[in-house]
């Protein structure tokens, strides 16, 4: 693993991982292709390799070792002490793993079977699932989608550092791909100094709208970062929220001072942990700040409503390397006729209009379109059409 990634810009700078092949290496892993051994990545593996090549999981330059992922599970830290909270691992099955030298080259075959990357084999090492089920999700239900995804992979973990064959424009959002060196160079010609991240899995709403804009009067510029990975199958697809996107930029933005880009990462739906988890990935894409609000990356209800604003505390000051920015379940309020928080409302329970996801997507089915407290018209229009044609 590299040093510890350091919170000064210029610092963070010198810090992103690159481990996307050189034409040189790419021939010679060519070369080797036909004789390695091989393994099948799923969609959540084949984008954990962009994610650390791209350096966008930096300091990772591979899968993490054993005594990296102790660390993460146990303490939310690698070895070496360097924040992390989730563990981005490898797993095979036994007899795949029994098959494999340490010292050796794997080639990694992305979903579809095409090849796609080299893992340079050190260690293969055994994990308890259970164990990493309630340290990371806190709860050991299978019901739960992050806890399936480990019950349900290999019980040999291998790590090494790993090589991306080349970078691939995305196949539908290329012109939104924009990678760490290349976000922070942006940032940089715009001369913004501070820089606020939002992530979400989810089409953005009039309450998502309220906090960034409540963010973003305090800094240079937004990175606006949905994440295009793999998700649960009851999640509103992307392209689908990346028009919605579009729609708010176009409408109710200052284009100037914000930058859409697509994260390729795949969702855990740890919750807390992976508020820390989505907060030093943007770190990487250089971001000064990270809007943490209800319920961060939860699922069900195996979180509480802030629980993963608290976990921020678990770091000291500026350990990170980034500051979260704390935001209230925000709603429309009909007394103001405005957007608000608990904070900022005189309004009763009565008086404050917010839908649940489940309860739109509800509404879309039925053909209804979500009242204009709850999401722009164009959104809800064009959420409505999408809606349509896949039901």
């Amino acid at each position: 693993m590299q040093s510890p990634v350091l919170s000064h810009p210029s610092e963070r700078e010198t810090s992103l991982v690159n481990r996307i092949a050189t034409p040189e290496q790419k021939a010679e892993f060519l070369d080797k292709a036909d004789h390695l051994p091989r393994i099948q990545l799923d969609a959540r593996s084949t984008s954990d390799l962009e994610m650390i090549a791209i350096g966008g999981f930096s300091p990772l330059t591979g899968f993490i070792n054993q005594a990296d992922y102790n660390g993460v599970v146990e303490n939310m830290r690698l070895a070496n002490s360097t924040p992390w909270s989730i563990p981005v691992t490898l797993s095979v099955s036994e007899e795949v793993a029994a098959s494999l030298k340490e010292g050796g080259l794997v080639r990694l075959d992305d979903p579809s079977g095409r090849f796609v990357g080299i893992l340079e084999l050190q260690e293969k090492y055994h994990y308890d699932k259970t164990n990493e089920a309630q340290k990371v999700y806190r709860t050991t239900e299978d019901k739960h989608p992050g806890v399936k995804v480990v019950y349900d992979q290999g019980e040999v973990n291998l790590a090494g550092p790993v090589w991306l064959l080349q970078r691939d424009p995305h196949p539908q959002f290329p012109s939104y791909q924009i990678d760490p060196a290349q976000s922070r160079a942006q940032m940089q010609e715009r001369g913004w100094k501070t820089v606020v991240g939002f992530q979400t899995r989810n089409p953005i709403h009039r309450a998502h709208e309220y906090i960034i804009k409540c963010a973003l009067e305090t800094v240079d510029g937004l990175f606006l970062h949905p994440l295009v990975g793999a998700t649960k199958s009851d999640d509103i697809p992307a392209d689908v929220r990346m028009r919605c996107y579009e729609i708010m930029l176009e409408n109710y933005f200052p284009q100037q001072r914000v930058i859409l880009a697509i994260n390729p990462a795949a969702m855990r739906y740890a919750g807390p942990r992976e508020a820390i988890f989505h907060a030093l990935v943007r770190k990487n894409y250089g971001c000064t700040h990270f809007i943490v609000g209800r319920d961060h990356a939860g699922v069900g209800d195996y979180y509480g409503t802030y629980d993963a604003q608290q976990i921020f505390e678990e770091f000291a000051p500026g350990e990170l390397g980034i500051e979260p920015m704390k935001f209230e379940h925000a709603f429309f309020c009909t007394r103001t006729q405005s957007m608000a928080t608990a904070k900022t409302s005189p309004s009763s329970k009565e008086e404050r209009i917010h839908l649940s996801g489940t309860k739109v997507r509800g509404m879309l089915r039925n053909g209804e379109l979500p009242p204009p407290e709850f999401s722009r018209p164009e959104v809800a229009a064009e959420l409505a059409r999408a809606m349509q044609v896949t039901s």
